[in-house]
């Protein structure tokens, strides 16, 4: 991309994203070296790591770069671009907390209440005990039951969709293939299925978004998407972030692209592709949202002004550092996955980082900054140390943390500044 090329789209982009009160000013000492962004995401797309990508990067008040390379379809020759919609699955996550937390601000439920308090039909949950001989799942009561606090950070005790054996089936059959159940029936079923671990003893991607899905449908009477709409993306003009995507926009939709072991590029919906083309009995709070780079960029410029983006306000101030505060338990140990994200701990919906890199083999951060990502290996991450929000966006399965790795090196200059050791 050409500066004559970037100074148009960053002067575009700076327009579209404003509202009243957003500072515009520019900045000294800017972190993000464009010419090193640009050469590290035509490089994705040159060496066939994804068919396309694009960014958005906003420091200390203003839009410091824009970038998109390569092709949102392939087989059709559309181009990535600024307004491409792209399924952004787990990224869904922050924005489900978002919405259970402006609920909190209301008094409507309190960290520490036992989830049953709220969800009668996950009272009495049992903790499994291994197998008896014609391999069932016997149980016994767990120390405690569930609290709230403990589906917000991952340490409901329930199994991940990775789980093992006769629990393993127990949970994916309760769960069910993708969103095929009402709120009503998942919540039901997920009672009947035995924790996996005490509560509060370890950290499990699993379901408990879902659960954080229900509580709102539960505490508002309202659908997911509703409380989204109302409570998020019409304040913020998130106009492109929804769950179906109607048919006159999805010329804009990106396609998805599978990478196997030998990094050849396949498209098609083996997994997902057509997730947002119809509709479901829910609308998950964990995936299947689907967004553009200024969208999701205005949600995460909110939570870098700590609950507002210009004039409007979505949470407090204190509840968006409380979000962005790690809520592990002390001593916790059994973090499945989420150490090879580096040191960090997790708070409300986020992962928080709480150390600096050791090594150039753990993705690049500051301490304080919360991210999350999502499936199709897309990122985004707020840096309040220094007034920093990123977006990247392709649609590239399984997720490919090393890309995100080398955006995140790029976007900070680490090779440059020799940030990290080891």
């Amino acid at each position: 991309m050409s500066q004559t090329s970037r100074r148009i789209f960053l002067l575009a982009g700076a327009s579209a994203l404003a509202l009243p009160g957003v500072v515009q000013a520019a900045s000294d000492g800017q972190i993000v070296n464009p010419d090193t962004v640009d050469r590290v995401m035509s490089g994705f797309v040159k060496d066939g790591r994804v068919a396309g990508c694009s960014a958005l990067i906003w420091e200390k008040g203003r839009e410091a770069y824009f970038g998109a390379f390569g092709q949102a379809d392939r087989e059709t020759g559309r181009a990535m671009r600024r307004d491409t919609i792209v399924q952004i699955f787990s990224m869904t996550k922050p924005i489900t907390g978002v919405a259970l937390m402006t609920l909190f601000e209301e008094g409507r439920f309190g960290l520490e209440d036992p989830i049953a308090q709220h969800l009668p039909e996950l009272a009495g949950l049992k903790l499994s005990a291994g197998v008896d001989a014609k391999g069932e799942v016997l149980t016994q009561p767990p120390a405690r039951q569930p609290r709230v606090i403990d589906f917000l950070r991952h340490t409901s005790g329930f199994a991940s969709g990775a789980a093992q054996g006769k629990l393993g089936e127990l949970y994916r059959a309760a769960s069910g293939d993708g969103p095929v159940k009402t709120y009503a029936d998942y919540v039901r079923a997920m009672g009947q299925v035995p924790l996996e671990h005490e509560p509060g003893t370890a950290w499990r991607y699993g379901d408990d978004v879902e659960i954080q899905g229900a509580l709102v449908e539960r505490l508002t009477g309202q659908p997911l998407a509703e409380v989204f709409a109302e409570r998020i993306f019409k304040p913020l003009n998130m106009v492109d972030t929804s769950y179906f995507v109607p048919v006159e926009k999805r010329g804009r939709f990106a396609g998805m692209y599978s990478r196997d072991a030998a990094g050849e590029l396949t498209a098609g919906v083996a997994f997902g592709g057509d997730l947002n083309l119809k509709t479901w009995a829910r609308s998950p709070g964990s995936y299947v949202l689907a967004s553009t780079l200024d969208d999701y960029m205005r949600f995460a410029l909110m939570l870098q002004g700590e609950g507002a983006l210009g004039d409007v306000r979505i949470l407090k101030p204190e509840t968006v550092r409380l979000m962005a505060s790690d809520h592990l338990p002390a001593g916790l140990t059994d973090r499945s996955w989420l150490v090879n994200k580096g040191a960090v701990g997790f708070g409300i919906d986020f992962a928080v980082r709480v150390g600096p890199p050791q090594k150039n083999s753990e993705p690049f951060g500051h301490v304080g900054e919360f991210f999350w990502d999502g499936y199709a290996t897309t990122l985004f991450w707020v840096d309040p140390a220094n007034d920093l929000t990123a977006v990247f966006f392709t649609q590239t399965i399984p997720y490919q943390d090393a890309i995100l790795k080398d955006w995140r090196d790029a976007v900070y200059d680490v090779t440059a500044r020799g940030a990290a050791k080891g």
